[in-house]
């Protein structure tokens, strides 16, 4: 196994640099500078993130391959965060990404009839795309909202206590027409 100099690292840290914006990179070292020199994982979870978001909502096996190198810090403990929270997408998404909760509380509370309505007006399955790229319905687990179940999420928001109306008023508040079906 051979070591890694300074000049390799500081070469991958020019190959995150060509893949994400001067601004990005300027985020990512702000979370850096919050932990000791000597802790190189907390910021791992920030610096997806920022790299997600300037890259129209998904993540690369190039790009998690250049934020681990960067961060200075084995591959395996970038992938292992990207697969493990259900924020970070690894293929294209559109738009507006609806993960629904079918965890057990959510289930108990009508859950699957919330993606089965979701699957008809969207006229796609669940981690399946609508073709003009506006909405992603992904399936995840508990995202502690139990007291509210069903429940899902979109755009950072928190939707509890669903009801078929109530995802109707969703998809109309993200600019689905009621007589459209995604497509």
């Amino acid at each position: 196994m051979t070591s890694i100099t300074q000049n390799n690292v500081n070469e991958e840290k020019l190959k995150l640099e060509q893949l994400i914006s001067s601004d990005s990179i300027k985020q990512i070292e702000l979370w850096r500078k919050k932990y000791p020199s000597d802790r190189k994982r907390p910021p791992i979870i920030a610096a997806l993130n920022i790299v997600q978001k300037e890259n129209n909502n998904f993540l690369t096996e190039e790009l998690m391959t250049a934020v681990a190198d960067y961060l200075d810090v084995p591959h395996i403990a970038v992938f292992e965060v990207a697969t493990f929270y259900s924020m970070y997408h690894l293929k294209p998404v559109g738009k507006h990404v609806i993960s629904v909760c079918t965890n057990l509380s959510c289930m108990m509370c009508g859950s699957k009839e919330i993606v089965k309505h979701l699957e008809n007006r969207l006229n796609i399955k669940l981690g399946e795309t609508t073709s003009d790229k506006n909405f992603t319905l992904k399936e995840v687990e508990c995202m502690a909202a139990c007291a509210g179940a069903p429940m899902l999420e979109v755009g950072e928001i928190f939707h509890e206590n669903l009801t078929t109306e109530k995802v109707d008023t969703i998809l109309q508040d993200l600019g689905l027409r009621s007589s459209s079906n995604g497509e």
